[in-house]
């Protein structure tokens, strides 16, 4: 369904019975709210689950950018309001997870619990030169000039000698991804600086990331659970960047098992 949050269309999904606790999944970067498919699937029976392709991503309008963090937690805000949304569980990956953080600082009373898979809380140098070369790939040749480069840093060298179907499912959402919104969120990632903020995060936080993540590795996501006060870390075995999908039976797991403990 189409819903209009800070001057923006997004389209969203709601799945679940009504007056069950909200859990909020946000996509990453070149994704959309199809990742969380089997995710869904798996709490629609006890959680009230809310999706939205964030802007510039799926089905959502892809304003000019550049955008900003403050911008993309507005657009929560609007989507939450639209909802009725006073407080929910946050599962994000990637920017999603960085979007999480964001309202867990400033917005600490929104939250019942964390979930930030696959995302380091600041953008050092070489970090945010990766965005400005993605922005210029996409500049020169559009999204597909994106795709395989992507697929590589994304997912273990052994998940992509093996070709499963997953890594066509993510092919298709890189190369559907709006270049507008791609580069808006882009310009976003390049100023992530959450780190010395991560303290005033009050909710339950879980910090779970694929061992072989080269864009936020275990002992980043490691040091950054220790500056929350609440602050858990998990890695996720034989997984790169895409941990919910390249090993999706752990993935759930940790997943189920941290909101059965703060439902």
């Amino acid at each position: 369904m189409d819903v209009q949050s800070n001057g923006v269309r997004f389209n969203c999904r709601v799945d679940g019975p009504d007056g069950a606790p909200w859990v909020t999944l946000s996509h990453a970067l070149a994704n959309n709210l199809t990742l969380w498919d089997e995710i869904a699937d798996m709490l629609s029976d006890r959680f009230r689950v809310l999706r939205y392709d964030q802007r510039g991503h799926g089905q959502s309008e892809a304003p000019a950018g550049p955008y900003t963090f403050p911008m993309l937690i507005d657009d929560v805000l609007g989507i939450w309001e639209h909802f009725g949304v006073e407080k929910s569980h946050w599962i994000g990956l990637s920017i999603g997870g960085m979007i999480g953080y964001g309202i867990g600082i400033h917005h600490p009373d929104r939250l019942l619990s964390l979930i930030a898979c696959d995302s380091r809380p600041d953008a050092p140098p070489d970090y945010a030169a990766y965005f400005q070369s993605r922005i210029d790939k996409a500049r020169d040749g559009g999204m597909e000039n994106l795709v395989e480069t992507t697929i590589n840093r994304w997912f273990t060298p052994e998940t992509v000698a093996a070709n499963p179907p997953v890594l066509d499912r993510v092919r298709q959402m890189i190369r559907t991804t709006n270049e507008v919104g791609h580069e808006g969120c882009c310009e976003a990632l390049k100023t992530l600086a959450y780190g010395p903020e991560l303290h005033k995060i009050k909710a339950p936080s879980l910090l779970l990331g694929g061992a072989k993540d080269k864009g936020a590795p275990p002992e980043a996501l490691k040091e950054a659970s220790e500056k929350i006060p609440n602050g858990e870390h998990l890695v996720i075995p034989d997984a790169g960047h895409i941990s919910a999908l390249e090993n999706a039976p752990a993935a759930q797991a940790a997943i189920n098992d941290w909101l059965t403990r703060h439902a």
